[in-house]
């Protein structure tokens, strides 16, 4: 069986990934995420851009034959290329655990290492006075533990095919013109232990237990069916807050269900690791919620606490955005006038990237004629994303501040008082809990970074009717959740709210 690069990545983000890659139904993977595609494409054009600097060679083999890729690759280290695209080093795993302690020895195993560039230097090898030095070109913006425990994999199967262990290897980033240098004493012996775990779960006759965690399972192709598997188990890492080390924590307490968790005293939870401040009776209330499918305020909600409130005129706020290009091209606004009873919903959309200044003006034109209505979003983006425009493009900060000032975040002020029966405490997951629709069942925030990327490629007008549409849905998500939420602590208070 081989061992490459990616399955040692994977592992490091899900122990369950790499054993559905090698043993699992691949009819029961998911479609190809459009999201991921693109970043995909967007790691592809970024490699071949960095490696047009480069005056290299790659060897020429039958694809997968990874015996004549190694040849081939042989063949261009004996002769001492300068650089090499992607060489084929392939080693036994025996061969490499022999010398490593109380490693297990197991047979069959064949570790293949790809790194993106080997890069020549001075020194002696099995070729002659030079070495090789892998690099890898990643589209991350920080070097990652997971980058350098691979790239420290390459180094090692490097060692044993030129019979010199290089002093390092390189990492070259999205955001940092020189190369990073991967310290391989460090992490070398990260790697082995590692490389030794991700064997160990690929022997197991079954997959490693599941564990939902959106933020990195959202574009993997196993998401599907380990969602179902975590539904049916009513798995505790689809309560919110449940992280991996507090799970571990629970766990330790043989606190794995619903029910125990919501029978747990918070003072049992307190002094763990993880579980500092409010987040052991935060926790032990949202199994509470979920078991009983109703809200419940938080036990240190104060009545006298600062929540929102509800105005004459409101204005709710939503941005799409385009990281890679770090750009803001569409700031929906909706504005509701309760005294007139009327919503116009306004769309300021920058259809090239260079428009991005004179939508943040017309940004600006518009919530000035409503001077007095607070600014509803939906999470921190908002607020920073305005105070990053005004310093981008030198706006007064007597213009901008009171409108800082206006912002109100109802993810903050609702999660910091109220738990809820979900899972998930995105926009997404707490209007559908109420009921709100979208109008485009599919579309997404990840799909709209798609689209917008599509539109500037194909010029289809139809893709960015699409995320105003969204957008809308968006503001429109965000202001039914305001109004539940003010609705709510009225009931529950029996108070006013100012």
């Amino acid at each position: 069986m081989l061992i490459n690069a990616e399955l040692l990545l994977q592992y490091q983000r899900c122990k369950r990934r790499p054993f559905l890659d090698i043993h699992g139904d691949r009819s029961q993977r998911d479609a190809p995420n459009e999201l991921l595609v693109k970043l995909q494409q967007d790691k592809i054009s970024y490699q071949l851009g960095v490696l047009a600097q480069f005056n290299y060679l790659q060897p020429d083999y039958p694809r997968g034959n990874w015996q004549a890729g190694q040849a081939a690759t042989l063949d261009l280290m004996q002769r001492g290329v300068e650089y090499i695209r992607q060489g084929v080093l392939l080693v036994n795993y025996e061969d490499w655990s022999e010398n490593l302690p109380e490693s297990p020895s197991y047979e069959g195993y064949r570790l293949l290492s790809r790194p993106d560039l080997l890069i020549k230097q001075p020194g002696e090898s099995h070729f002659g006075d030079w070495i090789y030095v892998p690099a890898n070109l990643e589209l991350g913006k920080r070097p990652k533990q997971e980058y350098q425990v691979v790239a420290a994999f390459h180094a090692q199967v490097l060692a044993m095919v030129q019979g010199v262990t290089p002093d390092l290897a390189w990492l070259k980033l999205r955001t940092k013109d020189t190369g990073y240098e991967v310290d391989l004493l460090k992490w070398r012996p990260q790697m082995q232990s590692i490389l030794q775990e991700l064997i160990q779960a690929l022997e197991s006759p079954n997959a490693p237990e599941v564990f939902i965690s959106r933020q990195k399972c959202s574009l993997c192709h196993w998401y599907g069916e380990c969602y179902a598997i975590a539904q049916s188990q009513n798995h505790l890492s689809l309560l919110p807050g449940v992280t991996p080390i507090r799970y571990t924590q629970l766990q330790a307490l043989s606190i794995t269900t619903l029910e125990s968790l919501a029978n747990t005293s918070p003072s049992e939870l307190e002094n763990l690791v993880g579980f500092d401040g409010e987040v052991a009776p935060k926790l032990v209330v949202q199994a509470q919620s979920v078991l009983q499918s109703r809200p419940f305020i938080l036990p240190y909600t104060s009545p006298t606490a600062d929540i929102t409130f509800t105005a004459p005129i409101e204005i709710y706020f939503d941005i799409e955005a385009q990281p890679d290009l770090n750009l803001n091209y569409l700031l929906g606004v909706l504005v509701v006038d309760k005294q007139a009873k009327t919503e116009q919903f306004y769309s300021f959309l920058a259809e090239q990237p260079e428009d991005e200044e004179s939508i943040w003006q017309e940004f600006l034109d518009l919530v000035w004629q409503y001077p007095e209505a607070p600014i509803y979003h939906f999470c921190v983006y908002e607020f920073d994303t305005i105070k990053r425009l005004a310093k981008l493009y030198r706006t007064p900060s007597s213009s901008v501040h009171p409108i800082l000032n206006r912002l109100v975040d109802v993810y903050e002020q609702l999660t910091q008082n109220v738990a809820l029966p979900i899972e998930s405490y995105a926009l997404k997951a707490i209007a559908r809990w109420l009921g709100f629709e979208w109008r485009n069942p599919e579309a997404s925030g990840a799909k709209c970074i798609y689209w917008y990327d599509q539109w500037l490629t194909t010029g289809d007008r139809a893709l960015l009717e699409m995320i105003q549409l969204y957008n809308e849905d968006d503001c429109r998500a965000t202001r039914n959740v305001k109004d539940w939420f003010v609705d709510f602590m009225q009931n529950e208070y029996g108070r006013r709210l100012a």
